[in-house]
């Protein structure tokens, strides 16, 4: 199937008080039209800036050092501000983290989502009315009609969030990318709004970025899975295998910090990842992960290692293609 949106090598660099900081470098990932492709890893990994780079919308500290960010066969790092504008929030939309610091506090909701409306889609104020009341329809808020003159403090955290997904989806966009979307909402309410959201893509075929920490969510959205940390991707495979049988540590290290309701006892501890990401702009010669690797050898602590490939599952680590090699040898 032809690939949507392509990533190839990345790399995103900031100016600091300390210099350069380059915090995406060397990311690669393709997305398919109606997929849901999870984007996972630690606070600062770099899931943020990734997304925030296909959006075009870092601030102007941030540039671009290599790689290329293709939509449906358009560099979109050689597209000019105006241009950018007609693809973000048409073709490619976004949700991002907290809706209240995404609506405007001083606008009705109605006023911001058929305004979103008649910019993408050429409408009328009567026909973005309507169209936006049935956005709000269909992400299941009652009393449409009434929301649209209510301003966003007057609405709950869930109801919040249930516009900016209508606000995102009112266009029918090609692409969606939802940056942690449900991170201030309490579990009953994440799992409905997880749920409206891939049914909604599913009914108008657009693919999904999800951003998130939480591999509950990616277990029950997600076909692939790509896991990030300090900026790198470090292993890239189908959600089951990547569930089934993770290849990189720092996987490993996620995985297992997962409470079990099933045989866990009261005294046992959950299974932490010792140490913490290096800074950013103090990056190691080797493997990023190596310091906080029980596996970690001389190798790892000296040279970066390259993915490796088998089987649609990639993965950043010296140990995990020593160990591939090692099971064809036995085979």
């Amino acid at each position: 199937m032809t690939s949507l949106l392509d990533v190839s090598h990345l790399r995103m660099a900031f100016d600091t008080d300390r210099g350069k900081v380059v915090s995406v470098e060397d990311v690669s990932f393709s997305l398919r039209p109606g997929e849901t492709l999870a984007i996972v890893g630690e606070s600062g990994c770099g899931k943020s800036v990734t997304a925030l780079s296909i959006m075009r919308l870092l601030g102007k500290n941030s540039r671009c050092e290599g790689g290329e960010i293709q939509f449906e066969g358009t560099d979109l790092m050689s597209l000019s501000d105006a241009d950018m504008r007609e693809i973000r929030g048409n073709r490619i939309s976004m949700i991002f983290q907290e809706p209240m610091t995404s609506l405007n506090p001083v606008f009705t909701i109605g006023y911001q989502l058929t305004e979103t409306i008649r910019l993408h889609l050429n409408q009328n104020k009567k026909q973005a009315r309507a169209s936006a009341i049935e956005m709000l329809r269909k992400v299941g808020l009652p009393r449409p009609e009434a929301i649209m003159g209510e301003y966003p403090f007057a609405l709950s955290g869930g109801m919040r969030q249930r516009v900016m997904i209508a606000m995102a989806l009112a266009c029918q966009p090609k692409v969606l990318i939802a940056d942690e979307p449900t991170t201030a909402l309490d579990v009953t309410v994440q799992a409905q709004i997880m749920s409206l959201m891939k049914g909604l893509c599913e009914e108008s075929g657009t693919a999904i970025i999800l951003i998130t920490h939480d591999l509950g969510v990616v277990a029950e959205m997600a076909d692939r899975v790509i896991v990030m940390y300090a900026g790198q991707v470090v292993e890239e495979a189908d959600v089951f295998q990547l569930f089934e049988n993770p290849q990189h540590p720092y996987t490993q290290g996620l995985l297992q910090s997962i409470p079990h309701l099933d045989g866990f006892e009261e005294e046992e501890r959950l299974v932490s990842i010792p140490g913490s990401v290096p800074a950013r702009y103090s990056q190691a010669e080797g493997c990023r992960f190596a310091n906080r690797c029980s596996l970690a050898s001389e190798r790892c602590r000296t040279q970066p290692p390259y993915a490796y490939v088998e089987e649609g599952h990639a993965a950043r680590c010296w140990e995990a293609e020593a160990a591939s090699e090692e099971e064809e040898a036995y085979a």
